[in-house]
């Protein structure tokens, strides 16, 4: 890599030797050009309404220049240029004056003796530097073969809206010729060399699909038309007829150049990921340059051009820092050539400023450093950008020899924790069977606890309703059993008046004894009223068995264990059952209200419903009971109706009421607000499985001090 640098840095170095040797030749030969703003006087108007008259008769207001440039972006108006030749010119060899910038608007020349004007010259529009054959067209001037002696003098007016610079050369036509031959050679040569980069990387683009191709295309286009603008090629190659061009283009297409030059260094190093202060700033820069191409349009010709000019050097500072870590901290190599090219056109970008400015000689050389700079950046930019691809196919190759290795260290450590994991799936699949053993037996006592817990809850409901029912049967048994012995009397007394009617003789001559007797022991035992109380007895025990009756009816429809599966059932029905059930248990003072729909019948597991009204109306009933609040009149309020094929049944109470604490967890399991030994907590937990096992849902209204309202769905027809 170092080796490949060094042969390309003396590569270069040869190809400039000659220009830079041409320079020194330029500035010492005999037939050089003479700058003869060193001995010239400027004056500054402040309007254009000034005339050579005006200056032949008072030059007074002219000052010493003192410098061999002059910058025209600082005046406003056209200046004008007093200029004494210097003593010991030969005007027969030096006949032509050359002012060396083709981007002037405006040239006037005036040839003054004794104070009167022997010559004059215009050119109103920019001169064309092309070739030897359109000298015509340059800004050179033949010295009037009248004008010598003490009492003369040039005027020049140079008036520009562009930013240029200039100086004003005296000397030999084969001098200005020859240097103009020099400058076609050499930009053709140069224009050569970017057009085959330009050709040569746009193939590489369209072959690689590179984004580094495609910005390094534009920075090479821009930078070539930069310096075709900046040389004053520019009508040659865009013969565009437009002052508005031709005054920005020099700035405009620098910008570009600029714009596209920061694009290529971000993709090029990678700033975003390999120097990211140094991303920022380019984006910074990136912007400014956008700002001062969008003012350029503007008219703010002026600051756009120092900003370019700080731009340049700026964006050249941070790319040579940021190609500089991402060579040496980095190791990416490619960045070596860039860090190169980049000092070369750091170095030469400088010169060109420097010059502007005064600061060092204006020379062949220093006029030219930009297109020295740009040649050799481009072509190091050419060699980094294919060391690019060289260094990235290299690094594919270790990655795949690496992954290749590390793909068969992969297979066989695989190979030997397969031989793990068989030996760990093993020990881990007999663990596991007898974990799985384990569950089973605890799933079975489980289930045995389980069906135990469930057979308790059943048989604490099954005799809390078995003393409910023996007391609601004994009432109307024990009504029966009291009018059996009236009753028993009653008929007695009857058969014996049928006995003593059975035994009289009717032959006797006391029949009529007989029958009085008999009459007697009818007003002894008052007849009339045994009849009417063997009536009410009857009535009674009538009464009794038809109330039994219904108590065994609403039993046997209340369990209904024969019948397992589902059937078409009345919950009106059902619900009855469970209130005749309940009767026994329910307060005095608690009033019933029920609000039963005409319903369909729902197909059901009819014990399991009842069940469930069971249980929430003896909750509801217990409730009520515990609310302390001593009313002459509670409420029990059972709600049935039909709506959306869904059979909605609402049981509510005015009792205790919950919190939303308890609202929340009533379902679950072995939950119980009821003191220790009262109750196991599976009551409401066996109700909600029987409602989600009818694919139905329950809700819970319940405030506190205000009752509690459990509002059941079921649909009519049960999903199987």
């Amino acid at each position: 890599m170092k080796r490949t640098l060094g042969r390309l840095c003396l590569t270069i170095l040869v190809f400039l030797v000659p220009f830079m040797a041409h320079a020194a030749h330029y500035e010492k030969n005999e037939d050089s050009l003479i700058n003869i703003l060193h001995s010239s006087y400027i004056y500054v108007p402040h309007n254009d309404s000034v005339t050579i008259n005006d200056l032949i008769t008072d030059h007074q207001g002219f000052k010493e220049l003192g410098a061999g440039l002059i910058n025209l972006s600082n005046y406003k108006h056209g200046v004008w240029i007093r200029t004494v030749l210097p003593a010991g010119i030969d005007i027969k060899r030096y006949t032509d004056i050359l002012i060396d910038q083709s981007r002037i608007r405006e040239t006037e020349v005036y040839f003054v003796k004794d104070k009167q004007v022997i010559s004059h010259t215009k050119y109103a529009n920019y001169g064309i530097i092309t070739s030897l054959r359109h000298v015509g067209n340059l800004n050179i001037f033949a010295l009037p073969t009248t004008f010598e002696g003490e009492n003369s003098a040039i005027y020049f007016k140079l008036n520009t809206d562009d930013v240029v610079m200039t100086p004003v050369f005296i000397g030999t036509p084969k001098a200005i010729l020859g240097i103009f031959s020099i400058r076609d050679v050499f930009f053709g040569i140069y224009t050569g060399i970017m057009l085959i980069m330009f050709a040569y990387n746009m193939f590489l683009y369209f072959s690689i699909k590179d984004i580094s191709y495609l910005n390094y295309i534009f920075c090479i286009l821009f930078t070539w038309i930069t310096q075709i603008t900046l040389q004053g090629y520019g009508n040659k190659y865009f013969p565009i007829d437009s002052a508005l061009f031709n005054e920005i283009s020099v700035v405009l297409f620098s910008n570009l150049g600029l714009m596209a030059s920061i694009l290529f260094t971000k993709s090029f190093l990678n700033t975003k990921e390999n120097t990211p202060k140094s991303d920022v700033l380019l984006n910074v820069i990136l912007a400014v340059t956008t700002l001062g191409t969008i003012l350029l349009f503007f008219g703010s010709r002026s600051l756009s051009f120092i900003g370019m000019q700080l731009c340049i050097v700026a964006s050249a500072v941070i790319a040579f820092m940021a190609a500089y870590n991402t060579y040496f901290k980095k190791k990416f190599k490619p960045a070596g050539y860039y860090l190169i090219s980049w000092t070369f056109l750091f170095v030469g970008m400088t010169i060109f400023i420097l010059k502007d400015y005064e600061i060092i000689g204006y020379s062949l050389f220093t006029t030219y450093a930009a297109q020295f700079a740009s040649v050799a950046e481009v072509l190091l930019l050419s060699f980094a950008l294919a060391d690019r691809i060289n260094f990235f196919k290299k690094e594919n190759e270790l990655a795949q020899k690496r992954a290749l290795l590390i793909s068969k260290e992969n297979q066989q450590l695989i190979l030997q924790q397969n031989i793990e994991l068989e030996k760990k799936v093993n020990e881990r699949t007999e663990a596991l069977q007898e974990t799985n053993n384990n569950l089973n037996d605890a799933l079975s006592n489980l289930k045995a606890a389980q069906s135990q817990l469930v057979d308790a809850e059943k048989m604490a409901a099954l005799g809390q309703l078995t003393a409910g029912i023996a007391h609601e049967i004994n009432n109307p048994i024990n009504f029966v059993t009291s009018n059996i012995k009236p009753l028993q009397l009653d008929i007695d007394d009857l058969k014996e008046i049928i006995t003593k009617y059975e035994n009289v003789d009717y032959s006797a001559e006391n029949v009529e004894d007989q029958l009085k007797e008999i009459d007697a022991f009818k007003k002894q035992i008052d007849l009339d009223f045994v009849n009417n109380e063997i009536d009410s007895l009857l009535i009674g025990i009538t009464d009794g068995a038809k109330r039994t009756a219904e108590i065994i009816r609403s039993l046997r429809n209340f369990s209904r264990l024969d019948e397992d599966d589902l059937k078409p059932v009345d919950i009106n029905e059902g619900l009855h059952s469970t209130l005749v059930l309940v009767r026994n248990s329910m307060p005095d003072n608690v009033k019933v209200i029920k609000n039963f729909g005409n319903l369909p019948k729902v197909e059901c597991l009819p014990g399991k419903i009842n069940q469930v009204f069971m249980n929430l109306i003896s909750n509801a009933i217990q409730a009520i009971r515990s609310n302390g609040k001593d009313r002459d009149e509670e409420f029990l309020t059972i709600t049935t109706f039909y709506e959306n094929e869904n059979v909605v049944i609402s049981i509510k109470d005015t009792g205790t009421g919950m919190t939303d604490e308890v609202k929340h967890k009533i379902f679950e399991p072995f939950f119980t607000t009821k003191e220790v030994g009262e109750g196991t907590g599976l009551g409401l937990s066996i109700v909600f499985s029987i409602i989600e096992k009818h694919k139905g849902h329950i809700d819970v209204l319940s405030e506190v001090d205000q009752g509690t309202e459990f509002i059941i769905t079921l649909p009519v027809n049960t999903p199987q």
